[in-house]
């Protein structure tokens, strides 16, 4: 984007690079310990030349990140006073005072270790928020880089002395320009041109040289990041995400000022100015200012950006961390699908096995320096692709480091992380308030739903938010195209970044090749609460111009795009308080990426966790054909490699994509029970895994076939069974998730009960050790005629009210010929209820029922409670409407 049109060639280049924001890093010489170092002994930490010249810094900051402004609202709208000295002094007395507040503060820059979040009137949020970390975060191992910041009052004189002001204000006292894209877009450069045309003054000029000769030690090849940090940014209804600029990789005092002055400019940014009319804030009210911060080689590390809870469901208990190679800007503007996992603060908290969930990403690119200055994206190399770019050692460190942060400031946190590739060590280069997810009213359900079923899926990717969105199809290429769309149409483009946002908050949904769920564009998408899908990676050829879509966020982390405008409904329950009823309301969830929304609905734990649709989802093999992997095909060995990027062998795949998925369905319930039913594929059902033709058999009613506990104790299923089993060990043991409980299903035996418990004792699951659980799904009539002697072997029963009701009256409720038969009050089937209910009852162990909402069938929800079941589990979207029902 052009700045100014009569800028010098240099001055152009640097302007064309405006958006290339960044992360940044400082090495272990780099990091300023504490707020109380004098700045004598800030230089001399710097001043060590072999030290600086035996690294090429890189540096932190995604434009996403800024400070803490919402800890102090905006109290620097007005500005801070009117007179200062002619000149600034070089040695900075009493600056703890003034940076306070003690007295009027009119230097024009700020050296970063001597500001706290307080101080954003003066500073900005950014530069706040990074003095705040390195004053009081540096002793509990939070180590974040040094630098210094321009000031908001030399901000506010530049723009007075220069006559600016009444420009601006002349400019965007015109209403037409928010509704016309071109407009906008003609003022915002205009404005930009006479900033770009106006030079510093003299004082201002001083002083930041000073600055940059205090930190550089006046090596023109120490390297810089130079970012925006604005007086009312990241309030906790407003992410202001990426609305200015960051620059990386600057090199020398003529090369920082140039990109001090661009800052100044990129607060009337096309996307600045209407975000900040949208919201509400006036323009001459927001200060900008610059934060100048050391960089490391993160370009030849990794860096990425972690929020301290779920972005989508707001799930406080976890820490999501994104990572990418080189420097992070790739993952926040979303240039990169990057590695993401999820780490589980209470048991991180035990020093247990704490990654819960993670997922890799194509990682196509990634950004490093250009020669003599700046930042280019290149292609990533194969082995890098297929590795992940963080260690676990490396992703646990940054979870404790986010956890310290958001206790530090009492609320979630948006944080930017860099590792540096010369001492590998991690750093914190930002942090912000989360303004979005935790925002959401406590007790509200939003719920999408899709209402038509069976549309043909036309690409698919990372969805965003939980919502629903359709219309036509708008592909753009380019931010020039604005004007050419249209409220309401879905945006498909390769990518987008904040430049876009005009358009976005037109866009029914949003849908782009590239980018993760942490980009700019997936923030801002939730902000304005539109659905948006981002990383489909060719989704720009697949969809067509003009073409009605549906664009579903509502059905997990994977989002779908249907062709056709489906229908889909959208409720609102305000739960207020809900009373105590009759007996425990648990859940059905088997989707570990729809737990954290499930786990925040009124429940009382997890009452069925189908083990078949994590293996089915995360793994989607037959175990069989891991273990013999090397004796697969070509074909199928090409597909089984794809599915396990990032883990050392089959056998370790199968097990610890299981453990994730059950660690996950945990957690979201913690410390609750969950009771996970152990795999109860049916052949036919294994026969669909990848490899899995070649070792099932052909059943004419796999239904009543070979299923279920029958297969654990045989020896074709021997090994099968006991990686199952190992998974659970790890989740129970290593990760410290207690609650787990495991269930086995379709015992036609007593002989098979006892075998499959001393199964379990083999491979470290015994019965009641550890506090282990072992329950059974009460669902054959022999389980009715045995219902006491099956106890022996068990814990309790999960009645299975469908197969009982199917096995009971001798149908198949998969035959629609039949369906008519099909009834759970069936007196038969209640007789077999009944007894199992009273055996269990007597013996005083657990007995729940898993099957329809008593809201369907209210005659069978009063029998049950007569009965005195101890819990009914039930699918989520039933949860509130029974226990509202029971509680009438």
């Amino acid at each position: 984007m052009a700045v100014h049109s009569k800028m010098s060639s240099s001055r152009r280049a640097a302007a064309a690079a405006l958006g290339a924001g960044a992360c940044a890093l400082a090495g272990t010489s780099f990091v300023t310990p504490q707020a109380a170092q004098a700045p004598q002994a800030v230089r001399q930490s710097l001043g060590d030349a072999t030290l600086r010249e035996s690294r090429s810094v890189s540096s932190s900051s995604f434009s996403t990140v800024a400070g803490v402004a919402s800890m102090v609202g905006l109290a620097a709208v007005a500005g801070l006073g009117q007179h200062r000295s002619a000149k600034a002094p070089k040695q900075h007395r009493v600056v703890s005072a003034q940076a306070r507040g003690g007295e009027e503060d009119t230097r024009g820059c700020i050296p970063l270790e001597e500001l706290r979040n307080t101080d954003v009137d003066k500073v900005g949020g950014k530069s706040a928020s990074l003095g705040e970390m390195i004053s009081q975060l540096s002793d509990v191992g939070v180590p974040v880089p040094g630098g210094f910041s321009t000031t908001s009052f030399a901000y506010k004189e530049f723009l007075d002395k220069g006559g600016i002001n009444e420009f601006i204000n002349d400019k965007l006292s015109d209403e037409s320009i928010y509704e016309d894209v071109d407009k906008l877009m003609k003022v915002g450069k205009e404005i930009r041109d006479k900033i770009m045309d106006t030079p510093f003054q003299p004082n201002f000029e001083e002083e930041l040289k000073s600055e940059w000769e205090r930190v550089s030690g006046g090596d023109e090849k120490f390297t810089f990041a130079v970012r925006s940090s604005a007086t009312a940014e990241d309030l906790p209804d407003a992410s202001f995400a990426g609305q200015q600029e960051t620059y990386l990789n600057v090199m020398g005092y003529a090369d920082m000022k140039e990109k001090v002055h661009l800052v100044f400019a990129s607060l009337f940014t096309d996307r600045a100015i209407s975000y900040r009319h949208d919201r509400g804030f006036e323009h001459e009210k927001v200060q900008l200012c610059a934060t100048c911060q050391k960089m490391v080689r993160s370009e030849t590390g990794s860096a990425g950006v972690m929020f301290s809870l779920d972005t989508e469901s707001g799930f406080k208990d976890v820490v999501f961390v994104t990572s990418a190679y080189g420097l992070g800007e790739t993952v926040v503007g979303g240039t990169v699908n990057p590695d993401e996992w999820y780490v589980f603060k209470p048991t991180l908290a035990e020093g247990k096995k704490s990654i819960i969930s993670r997922t890799m990403g194509s990682k196509l690119v990634k950004m490093v320096y250009k020669k003599g200055g700046g930042s280019e994206t290149i292609d990533t190399s194969g082995e890098e692709r297929e590795s992940w770019s963080a260690s676990d050692e490396e992703v646990n460190a940054l979870a404790e480091m986010a956890v310290k942060i958001e206790k530090h400031y009492g609320r979630p946190m948006d944080i930017e992380w860099a590792r540096d590739g010369d001492d590998g060590k991690l750093y914190i280069v930002q942090a912000r308030p989360e303004t979005v997810a935790s925002q959401k009213k406590v007790g509200v359900i939003e719920e999408y739903k899709m209402l038509e079923k069976g549309g043909e899926t036309v690409a698919e990717g990372r969805a965003v938010g939980k919502r629903i969105g359709s219309g036509k199809v708008n592909i753009l290429t380019s931010i020039d195209q604005m004007s050419e769309f249209n409220q309401g149409e879905v945006l498909v483009a390769d990518m987008t970044d904040p430049d876009w946002e005009p358009i976005m908050k037109k866009a029914g949904a949003i849908i782009t090749n590239r980018g993760g769920r942490t980009c700019h564009a997936a923030i801002i998408a939730r902000e304005l609460g539109i659905p948006a899908i981002v990383g489909c990676g060719d989704a720009t050829e697949k969809v067509k111009k003009g073409d009605p879509v549906t664009v579903s966020c509502a059905e997990g982390d994977t989002g779908f795009i249907y062709k056709g405008e489906l229908k889909f409904e959208r409720n609102v329950q305000d739960l207020g308080e809900l009373p105590e009823v009759g007996l425990k309301i648990m859940m059905n969830v088997g989707n570990p990426e729809t737990a954290f929304s499930f786990g925040q609905l009124p429940n009382e734990g997890i009452g069925l966790a189908r083990l078949e649709f994590v293996i089915n989802n995360a793994i989607g093999v037959h175990p069989k054909a891991l273990l013999n992997y090397d004796t697969l095909d070509a074909e199928t060995k090409a597909l089984v490699d794809d599915r396990m990027r990032g883990y050392a062998s089959p056998k370790e795949f199968y097990i610890n994509k299981i453990a994730e998925g059950v660690a996950t369905l945990a957690a979201s319930v913690y410390p609750k029970r969950i009771i996970v039913r152990l795999s109860d594929f049916k052949s036919n059902e294994y026969k669909s895994l990848i490899g899995g033709e070649q070792y099932e058999p052909d059943e004419e009613n796999p239904m009543i076939g070979f299923r279920g506990c029958g297969r654990y104790t045989d020896p074709f299923f021997e090994e099968c069974f006991a990686m199952e089993l190992e998974a659970v060990k790890i989740v129970r043991g290593e990760m410290g998730l207690k609650n787990v409980e495991i269930m086995i299903p379709f015992v036609r035996t007593l002989d098979m009960a006892k075998d499959v418990n001393e199964v379990l004792e083999k491979n470290g699951l015994k019965r009641g050790e550890d506090g282990l659980k072992v329950n059974m799904m009460a669902e054959l009539p022999s389980n009715v005629f045995l219902a006491e002697e099956f106890l022996e072997y068990f814990d309790g029963f999960s009645i299975g009210s469908n197969d009982l009701t199917q096995l009971t009256l001798g149908l198949d409720r998969d035959s629609g010929l039949v369906a008519q038969y099909f009834d759970e009050r069936n007196p038969a089937v209640m007789k077999g209820l009944e007894t199992l209910i009273k055996a269990a009852k007597a013996k005083g162990k657990y007995v729940g029922i898993c099957g329809q909402g008593p809201s369907d069938h209210p005659d069978l929800a009063k029998w049950l409670m007569d009965q005195g079941i101890d819990s009914v589990s039930l699918n989520p979207d039933s949860v509130i409407p029974t226990w509202q029902f029971l509680s009438k």
